[in-house]
């Protein structure tokens, strides 16, 4: 919807990114009434982020995993369907009036049946030459009766001429009933004698020409040999014109290979597609098929872009998808500058803190706004998990500070909290390797190198070690996979130890660690003692090792 936002942290959350985002959702909620603010999540939680939100009776974000612009951002053509009975003469009528060229016909559950434009129109007039084609298109009386303002005299108006030809009652009255056979559809002019062979000669409807009542008699005379009779003020060349407009549309309409799209499709996949076809306007369905509504080439430059705020995180790489579609209203982060921009001038929060989850914390304080308990303890847990209770190099006073007075509103006691936490977090068990690798993983670029780096952390050693050998072979499963990335680390971080064995797989990863730490050419990994942070301790290094 348009006064929607969507607070959003980076692919492969952490607990800080999803609690952050959460909470500053609320925030916003609180001080804002024009606007609505909607967590969102760009990946699957971890174990140790849903023990938290379980805990605390949070709901689970939405997954999003891609924020560019849709079919149900734009301002699309809202028009009305029409049935497939309507006819000819009927479709063209209302493409004027509603001033566009195509028209979805729709079943009566709703459902797109085909499409029919203005050239199909102009078909049936340039290249039909066939005048058994009314009764083989099932064209309904009503139909005819409608196409030539004519007037029903007797007969069923719902009813369909569904055999014979159309034929003129021109010959002369002894050649007639030669001309006529049953079931046909005769026009003729306003002479009694000629009305009357025409139907004692067995055919199904008679139009009559110039005229708006007729004889008795023709009357008795077609209720006797069931023949629908109309009558119609028009002239014989004009019914002749026209009654071919009365056909059904649904005897011209396209059926077979129709483009249409769905409200959720992207439209940059839309637009290339278009580029492929000729036509003007697309049908749009949902969901179920059901026909919603047409889009154009024209609409899409209307698109409304969908409105974000990014919350720890600030790193093109580590955005969800399309984010550079989207509209960017806000950044609350604590890592270095990275390589997102936008077009226009925006709010953007970073300070050198532990945890997002921090300053968060501190713009409820600055609003006067009170915590609530749950959102108190979903901060609390962030900051704990961010600044691995307090243990990473990250950690401020202020953290420390914030993380006691929301445990102290959350009736949580810190220590607790933590270890219950971790142990949720380090319990790999019935988890791959994709899982427990991708739980916390982010990508960086420093001038023509690309690398990622994930982290896993827990308070045993026998835990990291277990799943040490499973997580070296899928290393090289992503090195593989992505031709971009020219390295990867992983970082078995135990937290009690305060210490880090750093995996890497990638051509020049040994040299660019021995480099950055100072430390002789590992084979398989280093034990980096102290290192707990990946944002203040393990990037940096890294960062000056390519740089010099």
């Amino acid at each position: 919807m348009p006064n929607n936002v969507f607070v959003i942290g980076h692919k492969n959350p952490d607990t800080d990114s999803i609690c952050a985002a959460i909470a500053y959702a609320h925030l916003k909620n609180t001080i804002t009434e024009s606007d609505t603010y909607i967590a969102k999540k760009a990946g699957s939680l971890n174990e140790e982020t849903r023990y938290v939100l379980q805990r605390f009776n949070i709901p689970e974000p939405e997954t999003v995993s891609d924020v560019g612009a849709q079919l149900m951002d734009i301002e699309y053509r809202r028009l009305e369907g029409v049935d497939g009975h309507i006819s000819l003469k009927k479709a063209w009528e209302i493409m004027l009036n509603r001033d566009v060229v195509t028209l979805p016909v729709i079943a009566k559950t709703g459902k797109l049946e085909g499409v029919i434009v203005n050239g199909d129109i102009a078909y049936s007039y340039m290249d039909v030459y066939d005048n058994n084609i009314l009764s083989r298109a099932r064209t309904q009386y009503s139909n005819i009766i409608s196409t030539l303002n004519g007037n029903l005299v007797t007969g069923n108006s719902h009813a369909y001429f569904v055999k014979g030809a159309v034929v003129i009652a021109s010959n002369n009255r002894e050649d007639l009933k030669e001309d006529i056979n049953r079931d046909d559809l005769a026009i003729v002019g306003n002479i009694t004698e000629r009305q009357l062979i025409c139907i004692e000669a067995g055919c199904s409807c008679l139009v009559v020409c110039g005229a708006s009542s007729v004889d008795d008699s023709v009357v008795a005379a077609a209720e006797e040999h069931q023949c629908v009779l109309i009558t119609t003020e028009y002239d014989t060349f004009t019914v002749a014109r026209l009654i071919h407009q009365s056909m059904p549309i649904r005897q011209f309409m396209k059926t077979d290979d129709i483009i249409s799209f769905e409200l959720d499709d992207y439209v940059d996949d839309v637009r290339d597609i278009m580029k492929t076809v000729r036509h003007r306007d697309f049908p749009i369905l949902d969901e179920n098929r059901h026909y919603v509504g047409m889009v154009s080439r024209r609409l899409l430059l209307n698109m409304q872009k969908k409105r974000v705020i990014l919350v720890d995180h600030n790193e093109k790489s580590q955005a969800v998808d399309g984010i550079e579609q989207a509209e960017v209203l806000e950044i609350i982060d604590h890592h270095r500058l990275g390589s997102l921009e936008t077009v226009s001038p925006i709010l953007f929060r970073n300070q050198p803190l532990g945890s997002t989850a921090t300053i968060v914390s501190l713009m409820y304080d600055e609003r006067n706004i009170d915590i609530p308990k749950d959102i108190a303890g979903i901060l609390c847990s962030a900051i704990l998990s961010d600044t691995l209770m307090f243990r990473s190099p990250t950690c401020t006073p202020v953290d420390e500070r914030q993380a006691r007075k929301l445990a102290d509103i959350a009736g949580v006691d810190v220590k607790e909290l933590a270890t219950s936490m971790f142990e949720a977090g380090s319990d790999f068990k019935d988890r791959t390797a994709d899982q427990i690798f991708h739980q916390d993983y982010k990508i960086f670029t420093s001038g023509d190198i690309k690398f990622g780096v994930a982290q896993v952390s827990s308070i045993s050693k026998s835990q990291l070690n277990s799943i040490k050998k499973d997580l070296q072979e899928y290393m090289n499963t992503v090195l593989n996979n992505d031709s971009e990335l020219n390295a990867i680390f992983v970082m078995l971080t135990d937290i009690l130890e305060e210490s880090t064995e750093l995996l890497f797989v990638g051509g020049e990863a040994d040299k660019i660690i021995a480099d950055a730490f100072r430390m002789p050419v590992a084979a398989e990994s280093y034990l980096l003692k102290g290192v707990v942070s990946r944002k203040k301790q393990l990037i940096p290094a890294i960062m000056e090792s390519l740089q010099e």
